[in-house]
């Protein structure tokens, strides 16, 4: 309620971008006053609730919502955001230069339709600042206090696309000893020829490279890697990107980014007047859920699957976990709920209503036929009796120990 009427009178009358920075900021400065982060906690966080934990990546997640890359890209409000209830926090898009992305305006709201739309171009500070904060972070907060955090790495602007294998692996190696996971971003629709990236001839060798630089950077802990797909794929493609995930033993895939297609918009010509960028939020709801089904499909239970766009309710959240996600994503509810959201999700994701629901077997696409029979990487026990609160909820994409 004091969300909705500080969104009401202030923030909605704000430019988008500024009403971010000016939300952010509000969080930032509560994490930073004294006991601020525990006083956060208290008011927003779900209570712990083992039934609620998912393993995956080889981390203990405290509930499966977490906030999408895009929000805090540099990294600046990690613990505030996970005051708040979310169960991991990806920070970025970075990039292994700084840049100050597109120019301004470069987000739009469409509060009728639930959505955003955005061109920001990755305006981040650079990898290498990042890593010596989350550096700063690790090292002055006490672990228990530390969310998991996820780091988003994308291409440099100005950096051609024969050069982008090296402005990737730069950025990997700096981020490698302070992620607890790593996403390489081929599918924001604002960077020039970014996307092209994502064909197999180009994903092939990028991914390699990346792997390679993690293994070198961090020999005595493996980084998980994780691909970030565009829904705006064909069914080909994203059969491609599966298998290719497979292939290469890819920790996992996030499906899915903002969209380039205006459709089923209820004024479509207001967001067309917008201009170009990434779509997000509930137009995006079903083409996302689409795409994680056929994901899931094709590769079973071998890879994490972190399900992202249009996820507003708790029934929109399982819906994706009954289709096949690990793990959760949001930011545009976030935007337009209020900082009381990610609790709502996280209860009622650890309700018997939604934590026992039955899996539905989904049809088997190409690869996954031979994949059925095969013992999973991990076992799927979302159905499990509420009595047994000492089991997690899920455990779907274990990658190790």
């Amino acid at each position: 309620m004091i969300y909705r009427a500080l969104y009401d009178t202030v923030l909605r009358h704000l430019p988008p971008e500024e009403a971010h920075k000016a939300g952010f900021g509000l969080i930032r400065a509560a994490a930073r006053a004294p006991g601020g982060t525990r006083a956060l906690r208290r008011a927003f966080a779900p209570p712990a609730a083992p039934v609620a934990r998912v393993r995956a990546l080889g981390l203990d997640f405290p509930g499966p919502l977490g906030l999408a890359a895009g929000f805090d890209k540099d990294g600046v409000g990690v613990l505030g955001l996970a005051a708040l209830g979310f169960g991991f926090v990806e920070v970025g898009t970075v990039t292994a230069r700084p840049q100050p992305g597109n120019a301004a305006p470069r987000m739009f709201r469409f509060p009728d339709e639930r959505a955003l739309v955005n061109r920001m171009g990755f305006n981040n500070a650079g990898a290498a600042a990042l890593a010596r904060r989350l550096r700063v972070l690790r090292a002055t907060t006490s672990p228990g206090e530390v969310p998991i955090i996820g780091v988003n790495i994308g291409k440099t602007k100005a950096v051609p696309e024969e050069a982008a294998i090296a402005d990737y692996v730069t950025s990997a190696q700096l981020v490698a000893d302070v992620a607890d996971y790593i996403v390489v971003n081929v599918s924001s629709p604002n960077t020039p020829g970014l996307r092209d990236l994502q064909s197999y001839d180009k994903l092939h060798p990028l991914l390699r490279a990346v792997r390679a630089a993690l293994d070198e950077a961090s020999p005595r802990r493996r980084v998980p890697l994780l691909v970030k797909i565009a829904p705006d794929l064909a069914d080909a493609d994203i059969d491609t990107v599966a298998d290719l995930a497979l292939g290469m033993n890819l920790d996992g895939i996030i499906a899915t980014n903002t969209t380039t297609a205006r459709a089923g918009l209820h004024d479509a010509a207001a967001v067309a007047a917008a201009g170009p960028g990434g779509l997000s939020g509930a137009p995006l709801k079903a083409r996302s859920l689409e795409v994680l089904k056929r994901i899931h499909a094709r590769t079973g239970d071998y890879l994490t699957l972190i399900s992202a766009g249009g996820i507003e309710t708790p029934e929109d959240a399982r819906a994706r976990l009954n289709a096949g996600a690990t793990l959760l994503q949001a930011y545009t509810a976030f935007i337009y709920e209020g900082p009381a959201w990610p609790r709502r999700i996280q209860q009622a994701l650890a309700s018997p209503e939604i934590a026992h629901a039955p899996i539905p077997v989904i049809p088997a696409l190409g690869l996954a036929a031979d994949l059925a029979g095969s013992p999973s990487r991990a076992s799927v026990i979302w159905s499990q009796p509420l009595a047994d609160a000492s089991r997690p909820l899920g455990q779907r994409g274990t990658s190790g120990p």
